[in-house]
């Protein structure tokens, strides 16, 4: 098993001047220790106006600025939104291909779709095709990537005439191309277009894992055409993690982190639900977002506490050791390439510094 970081980049409040200014240049350099304590990867999000949560909006600002301090880790986009008006394909068919060139041949591209009422309503996404058109843009970034001449003629975007789109990415044919999903029927869905699954499931103990990863396997076993020019089957899945010289530092600097952030994150995917629901619209693809909603209602999430994330797994906290233990369920679920999300919500920055030193020095090297 291998080791990205992950980042949100949340802003708590109070939001004082200089504070998002300083979130930026402190995960820059906590990238660059990663680099050097030997973390695989370093992945972040796209997210848009989610106050706190995620102030990651153009994380390919980020990923530059990244590439240019290091020499080894990949690069990751975690995820990059392909639906209708974020991102238009042939455009993220160039900005991958440069970030490639800039960095070495270190691209990682994940792919999603937005789980979030603030983002699919804020850009007016039609909830109804945002997985088609997922799926038709992949296919525009992957034929802009691998041919001389690209002409995108598909039933949401056109090009008019073939056109040569520079530059071409370092890595042939291509970067490894990821997907994200939250649902059981994502899963399958990620595996049947044979590209690399993000399974994002926070909060889920390591042994609730595998029955999604059994569904990506199954779709990968049905998968007749990649949606890439090579199948790429490393199953990643994301969780929180904080590393202390003791047990008890690890507790008392992750306790608040480890609760706020699921919390959040349920409410976030739940207002998906909540907003179909005003419009009186079916959730569709979306009804995972259901439960969520549920829960937040019956105030099942007042009841999520530290106590219950340690105790199951579902964060990894503790010192080297305990770390090293829980890691080793997340490595028995099949879990080939596990995203470290080393600051959920408000851990000071020096101590996420230390976690990173702790985890290169001593856990990294247990899993070879």
């Amino acid at each position: 098993m291998k080791f990205a970081m992950f980042y949100e980049i949340p802003v708590p409040k109070p939001w004082t001047p200089g504070k998002e200014h300083q979130a930026y240049k402190d995960t820059l350099e906590q990238a660059v220790l990663g680099d050097k304590v030997g973390f695989h990867a370093f992945w972040s999000v796209e997210h848009h106006f989610l106050d706190e949560y995620s102030h990651c909006s153009n994380p390919e600002v980020l990923y530059g600025a990244i590439a240019a301090r290091t020499k080894n880790i990949r690069i990751g986009y975690g995820v990059r939104l392909l639906p209708q008006p974020y991102n238009h394909p042939i455009r993220t068919a160039e900005s991958v291909a440069v970030l490639d060139l800039i960095s070495d041949g270190r691209v990682d591209f994940g792919t999603g779709r937005s789980s979030s009422r603030a983002e699919l309503e804020g850009f007016n996404v039609d909830v109804d095709k945002s997985r088609e058109q997922w799926r038709e843009a992949l296919g525009h970034i992957v034929g802009a990537w691998t041919n001389d001449e690209y002409q995108a003629d598909g039933e949401f975007w056109k090009m008019g005439a073939p056109r040569r789109v520079h530059p071409k990415p370092l890595q042939q044919p291509h970067p490894p191309i990821f997907g994200a999903t939250s649902s059981p029927a994502g899963h399958e869905e990620i595996g049947r277009q044979g590209i690399g699954l993000c399974s994002f499931t926070v909060g889920m103990p390591p042994e609730s894992i595998s029955d999604n990863l059994a569904r990506y396997k199954k779709g990968l076993a049905e998968c007749t055409q990649p949606a890439g020019k090579f199948i790429n089957d490393t199953a990643a899945t994301f969780t929180m993690v904080h590393c202390a010289p003791t047990k008890e530092e690890a507790y008392a600097v992750a306790e608040e982190s480890f609760v706020w952030y699921p919390k959040a994150g349920a409410s976030i995917i739940g207002s998906v639900a909540e907003w179909l629901e005003e419009r009186d619209h079916p959730l569709g693809t979306y009804d995972y977002a259901a439960a969520p909603l549920q829960h937040q209602r019956e105030g099942a999430l007042e009841y999520l506490n530290f106590d219950y994330i340690h105790s199951t797994g579902s964060g990894v906290v503790g010192d080297p050791d305990e770390c090293i233990e829980t890691l080793k369920r997340y490595e028995a679920s099949g879990v080939d390439l596990l995203l470290c999300l080393l600051n959920p919500y408000n851990i000071p920055h020096e101590k996420v510094m230390q976690s990173i030193e702790l985890f290169g020095k001593y856990v990294i090297p247990e899993f070879g």
